[in-house]
This record gives structure tokens, sequence and C-alpha cells, in this order.
């Protein structure tokens, strides 16, 4: 009975660390990417991350974003901007911190609620789960560039139009991935 329990925890590890692995890289895919949009061009990371959030959950989605972060700590160019402006902890201190960092709270929560067959509040729950990047984000930009600075006007409302693009491409996508994290079955 133990050796089956000993199986299952190592299966259950390595689809954990597979999931892990390929959200890695569908986060750094993502900030390759630029895609041309008005005022600014968009990535798909915000898009990933809350991607990340619904399918895998909390704890896994969690687990994912903070190996993303590692890894473009360690000097990985996984991050948008990466190698070309820098790379490692360097890079990461700089002016997207916070934003990187509300990667993890948005992931976190997104992961966290239940989504329903229900536009409107899914809707909500997506955009309380995104506002965490961009409270975190401007909060860090704030403090390294000077709170004279219009940081509101930097830091968040040229990417708001893109923001809103992603958000209800995800609302459309629920059902399926729904279905996905079902049929994952990680947590």
């Amino acid at each position: 009975m133990e050796a089956i329990d000993k199986t299952l925890t190592i299966n259950k590890i390595f689809k954990l660390f597979i999931l892990a692995i390929i959200g890695t890289a569908l986060i750094t895919i993502s900030a390759k990417i630029k895609i041309p949009f008005y005022p600014v061009p968009m990535t798909m990371q915000t898009f990933v991350i809350l991607f990340l959030g619904i399918t895998l959950g909390a704890k896994v989605g969690l687990f994912t974003v903070g190996l993303y972060l590692i890894e473009g700590i360690c000097g990985l160019p996984v991050f948008a901007g990466t190698p070309e402006k820098g790379i490692g902890f360097l890079y990461f201190t700089g002016p997207t911190m916070g934003y990187l960092l509300g990667f993890l709270l948005a992931v976190y929560i997104s992961g966290s609620f239940k989504y329903e067959n229900n536009l409107i509040k899914n809707f909500i729950k997506l955009v309380f789960s995104l506002s965490f990047i961009y409270l975190l984000g401007i909060i860090w930009l704030g403090y390294l560039i000077g709170w004279e600075k219009p940081i509101f006007k930097l830091g968040a409302q040229p990417f708001l139009l893109a923001e809103l693009f992603k958000i209800l491409l995800l609302l459309f996508l629920i059902p399926n991935l729904i279905k996905l994290k079902k049929l994952i079955k990680i947590t």
C-alpha cells in the first residue's frame, strides 16, 4: 500500500513540474511577442497569468509564476525586454518589478475564484485579479521614479484598452478553461 501511495505522490509531483514548466514557457512566449495595438503594443502576459490561474488553480498557478520569476532572477531571458535591456536580478528590480510581483497575486486570486456561467460576475473577478498587477506596478514605479511624475498615466493608462480586450477574450474562454482544469485534475 505504501508503494502505491509513493508512486501516486511521485506521479503528482512530476505532473506538477511538467505543468509548471509548460506554464513558464507560456508566460515567456507571451512576454516576447508584441502585438500591435493602440496606444501601445501589447504582450499577452497578463492574459496568460489569468489563464494559468483559472486552469491550474491558486496554488499550482502561484508555484508556476514563482518558478517563472526565479528563472528570470537567475538570469534566464524570460522577461519582456530581456536580454536586450538586461537580465537577472538587476532587470527584475527595474521599473517592471511591481508588475512582475503583481503576477503572483493575480494568478493566486484568479485561481481562487469559482467561475460560473455569469459573464458579469466573471468579468468582475478577472478585473479584480488583474488590478493587483497594476496596483503593485504603479506603487513600485512611483517609488522608483518619484511620486511627482504622472504614475498612472505612465504605468497603467496606456495598457487599459489592451487589458479590456484580454479580459473579454478570457471571459468567453472560461467555459473551455474550466473543462481544461477538470481534465488536468491537479488541484
